[in-house]
């Protein structure tokens, strides 16, 4: 296998021998884009691990309208905590952004694996404990920020990960939207305003800071001092869904 698998924090505790336990019953998936991996309500028997590219999590609405619940990066799993939860299917639906990869591990096997080895069943509870923190910290910010305040907060993190002013987007507008619980316009209407005030540049799918300092104060006070004083800054809180 090409990909090391104790890269993801789930699997940082296996020893050499548990390693090729679980790869004995783990599955390749190559996906393209846009390609299902599983849908809600399938049969929750196995979690994965993307090696390659990107995997959007996301829920259809009643009427057919899609809320993106997480982009799962290269490196990390998704879906593991199902094995210990009753329920039958995923709550979910898993697909490819862009091209993909993700191994696949039996639910059932790993959970014999866990039941041999204390030290791997607390390393497992500290990765899920630090996971129920990042959710819990999400719920604050849909809770307590403005639309502009998340897509501050997000764009600092961009630009952190990249390591210079200059990145990329990286998932499509619309997708990265939904995961900020805003609509597709009001998305790009904050960009347009950030860049009309020199916050930002954007051209396509690139976006520079210009104002690393601005964009920071956007991130981390608008929610206690408001966005009415800063001028050229909309946080459209009118047309951004709560839930």
């Amino acid at each position: 296998m090409d990909f090391d698998i104790r890269i993801a924090h789930l699997f940082s505790a296996l020893d050499d021998a548990q390693l090729q336990q679980v790869l004995r019953s783990s599955h390749r998936i190559d996906l393209d884009d846009g390609q299902s991996l599983f849908e809600t309500g399938d049969p929750a028997q196995r979690f994965f691990l993307v090696t390659k590219g990107q995997i959007k999590l996301f829920r259809l609405s009643a009427e057919g309208k899609e809320k993106v619940i997480d982009i799962i990066q290269r490196g990390n799993t998704f879906a593991e905590a199902l094995m210990f939860l009753e329920q039958g299917g995923y709550p979910v639906s898993a697909s490819a952004l862009g091209a993909a990869r993700v191994i696949s591990f039996d639910n059932h096997q790993f959970l014999s694996l866990l039941r041999e080895s204390t030290e791997t069943c607390f390393r497992l509870m500290g990765t899920m404990s630090q996971r129920l923190r990042g959710l819990i910290k999400e719920i604050d910010d849909l809770t307590l920020q403005s639309a502009t305040a998340r897509m501050a907060a997000m764009l600092l993190q961009h630009r952190a990960d990249a390591g210079q002013e200059c990145f990329s987007l990286h998932a499509p507008k619309g997708v990265l939207a939904s995961r900020l619980s805003v609509k597709p316009e009001t998305f790009s209407r904050i960009l347009h305003n950030l860049s009309a005030d020199g916050i930002i540049e954007v051209k396509g799918q690139e976006v520079r800071v210009q104002d690393e300092e601005r964009l920071t104060e956007l991130a981390h006070l608008e929610s206690l001092i408001g966005l009415a004083d800063l001028p050229c800054i909309n946080p459209c809180p009118q047309t951004a869904p709560r839930g």
